[in-house]
C-alpha cells in the first residue's frame, strides 16, 4: 500500500462566490486541489467529471458568480520533494504592502514568480501553501527568475482586474535599477525598439530587437558611471518580456551578470569580484490602491549583494562621477 497518498474520496460542491468570479476553470481547480498536477486537472475536466452547474464544460471556461462546481473523488499525492526537484525550502518573503487587497513582497534573485519547468513551487505556490486559508491569491505581474524586487500579488479578484486596468492603460510607474557594462554616454537614453519573442532550439525562450515586433519603450536615467559600467534607472513605458534587458543589449550596454544576453566572458570576471547574479532590481513602484484609490508608492532596497558589488567598484575603480 503506498502510505504516501491521500485520498479524498467524496464529491463536493462549491458555490463561487464574487471575488472568484472570473478565473479559469483550471486554474481554479488547481489552487483548489493542492497536489493534484495539472494534466490530471485537464483529464477529469475532459472526463466530464468536473461539472458547473450540473453540465460538463470546458477548461478555459471563466467561472462566473453563483456557479455551482462539482469537484469530483480525486487522489492528492503527497510525497516529499526529490532531490533536485525545484521545491526548494520555505521562503520567508519580505513584505513591503499588505491589506486585504493586495500584498507586494520584495522578490529574492533566483526564485521564479511561478512553478513550471522542474520549479514545482514558484512565489505565488510558496504564498499559498504558507496561507492556505486565502480564498484568492494571484499575481499581478511577472518578474523574471534572476531579477529581485517589487512583485504584486492580488488578494481579490476585483483587485486583481482593476490593478491590470491601470497596467495597461499606462497609469503604473515602475523602476528598476541594473548596471549597465561599458562606457556610458548621455545622461539620459530613451529607446523605442520593437521585441519579437522566438524559441531556441531547445524551446528555451528569448526576444530580440526587430522590425513588426510589439513597439516597446525603456527610458534609462543615469546614477552613477565608472569607466567600464554605469548605474543606470529604467523606467518602463511599456511591460514587454525581457525589455530591459534587451534594450541594454541593444545599446552595446548588456546587464552585469546577464546569462541570456549579456557579456559571456566579462559575467565570468564579475562572478570572481564576487557578483554572482544579474544586476537588475525592480526598486520602485507608484500606482493606485485597486479599491480605495489612495496613490501608492513602494519602495524596495538594493539587496545586500548589490550593494556590495557597488562599493567593491567604488573601492577598485575610484569614486563614481557624478550623478545625471
Amino acid at each position: 500500500m503506498d502510505l504516501s497518498r491521500k485520498e479524498n474520496l467524496t464529491v463536493t460542491k462549491r458555490r463561487i462566490d464574487a471575488e472568484e468570479a472570473g478565473q479559469r476553470l483550471d486554474n481554479f481547480l488547481l489552487r483548489i486541489l493542492k497536489g493534484v498536477p495539472k494534466s490530471r486537472i485537464y483529464r477529469i475536466i475532459r472526463a466530464g467529471e468536473v461539472r458547473i452547474n450540473g453540465k460538463r464544460t470546458d477548461v478555459s471556461y471563466h467561472l462566473q458568480a453563483d456557479d455551482e462546481v462539482r469537484i469530483p473523488p480525486v487522489r492528492v499525492a503527497e510525497e516529499a520533494p526529490k532531490p533536485g526537484s525545484g521545491a526548494g525550502p520555505t521562503v520567508v518573503f519580505d513584505i513591503l504592502f499588505e491589506d486585504d487587497a493586495l500584498l507586494a513582497i520584495n522578490k529574492p534573485a533566483g526564485l521564479a514568480v511561478h512553478g513550471g519547468s522542474g520549479i514545482s513551487r514558484g512565489v505565488i505556490e510558496q504564498l499559498r501553501h504558507q496561507r492556505p486559508q486565502a480564498k484568492f491569491l494571484e499575481l499581478v505581474h511577472r518578474l523574471d527568475r534572476e531579477t529581485s524586487g517589487i512583485l504584486l500579488v492580488a488578494k481579490k479578484r476585483s483587485a486583481l482586474v482593476k490593478l491590470h486596468e491601470q497596467i495597461r492603460q499606462g497609469q503604473t510607474d515602475k523602476r528598476y535599477f541594473a548596471l549597465a557594462l561599458g562606457a556610458w554616454g548621455k545622461p539620459v537614453q530613451a529607446v523605442k525598439a520593437p521585441l519579437h519573442k522566438f524559441l531556441l532550439p531547445d524551446g528555451e525562450r528569448r526576444v530580440r530587437v526587430e522590425a513588426g515586433g510589439q513597439p516597446s519603450h525603456t527610458v534609462f536615467r543615469l546614477q552613477k558611471k565608472w569607466a567600464d559600467c554605469a548605474l543606470v534607472e529604467a523606467e518602463l513605458k511599456t511591460g514587454r518580456t525581457h525589455q530591459i534587458r534587451v534594450h541594454l543589449q541593444h545599446l552595446g550596454h548588456p546587464i552585469a551578470g546577464d546569462d541570456k544576453y549579456g557579456d559571456f566572458p566579462r559575467n565570468k570576471q564579475l562572478a570572481r569580484e564576487g557578483l554572482k547574479r544579474m544586476f537588475l532590481h525592480a526598486c520602485r513602484m507608484r500606482l493606485t490602491h485597486p479599491l480605495t484609490g489612495v496613490p501608492l508608492q513602494l519602495e524596495a532596497p538594493l539587496p545586500p549583494e548589490l550593494s556590495h558589488y557597488l562599493s567593491v567598484l567604488d573601492q577598485t575603480a575610484g569614486a563614481p562621477d557624478a550623478d545625471a
